[in-house]
């Protein structure tokens, strides 16, 4: 744990100092000493802002802040956990030596749906939506999620919940080398998509309808299955960070700490000494 902070930390700041980024010189912390405290927070304590706090200056790793000034000085640095998040991804792409990737949705509720009527982040129907493998309900956000052959996330955004699968699909950016193969489950058969993937140098191999008009051979039906893994695996690594449910007092943090955990996720990956 101490090695994996020290480390969070060495990046966060080696990324402050490539931006060239500047601080106040009266600030008894330092930015990438915010940035970390928010990390360690998603990696050890489901979000929890005010615990990792209490934990980092209880053993000396940082000066303790109130929760109102850590929160305004997050919401400034707040871009910067895209950054890193694409620094690592270059990293996992350069690894991907396969050119692999895997492409799904995991669904994350806001609420139970009893309490869907006194929800305070989000009031729209569009925030609800249904999870076919459950067969249930659920009402929050949509995470699309790009992850490579080993399991490291690539790319990410949010949706409302109710947003479909294919038109996810639409809104990836697919910053790929050419040669990559991208597979993705029945949902995601869009053949004109593919046409225009597949000029770029990409192929998409999504797992076919009984009425496809385009099947695949055997043996690429079981190597899709074994590497539909590699996603399933990726989301209960995100499922056992995440909480039961995200404390957030605003729409805009609660899906910073949604990111936060899927930037989590790949720190985690990150190879200890």
């Amino acid at each position: 744990m101490d090695t994996q902070i020290i480390l969070v930390y060495c990046l966060c700041d080696d990324l402050l100092k490539a931006m060239n980024h500047r601080e106040d010189p009266q600030c008894q912390l330092s930015d990438a000493e915010v940035m970390t405290l928010a990390v360690v927070a998603a990696l050890y304590f489901a979000g929890n802002y005010a615990l990792a706090c209490r934990f980092l200056g209880t053993h000396g790793y940082l000066r303790p802040l109130s929760r109102s000034r850590f929160c305004r000085r997050l919401n400034r640095i707040q871009r910067y956990f895209g950054l890193l998040f694409s620094w690592l991804a270059q990293t996992w792409k350069a690894l991907n030596l396969k050119q692999t990737y895997v492409v799904d949705t995991f669904p994350i509720p806001v609420c139970d749906n009893i309490r869907i009527p006194r929800c305070q982040l989000y009031q729209a129907a569009a925030y609800r939506g249904y999870l076919p493998s459950k067969r249930r309900y659920f009402y929050g956000l949509k995470v699309h999620l790009l992850i490579s052959a080993t399991g490291a996330p690539i790319e990410f955004f949010l949706t409302p919940a109710s947003d479909s699968d294919t038109r996810g699909l639409l809104q990836f950016d697919f910053d790929l080398p050419q040669g990559a193969v991208v597979v993705a489950d029945k949902a995601y058969n869009v053949y004109w998509f593919e046409d225009m993937l597949a000029e770029a140098g990409i192929a998409l191999k999504p797992l076919r309808k009984q009425n496809s008009k385009r099947t695949f051979a055997p043996w690429v039906r079981y190597w899709q299955a074994c590497v539909r893994k590699r996603i399933e695996t990726a989301g209960s690594l995100l499922e056992r960070l995440l909480p039961k449910s995200i404390h957030a007092t605003t729409a805009a943090g609660f899906e910073l700490k949604v990111a936060l955990f899927i930037l989590a996720c790949s720190l985690h990956l990150l190879p200890l000494p």
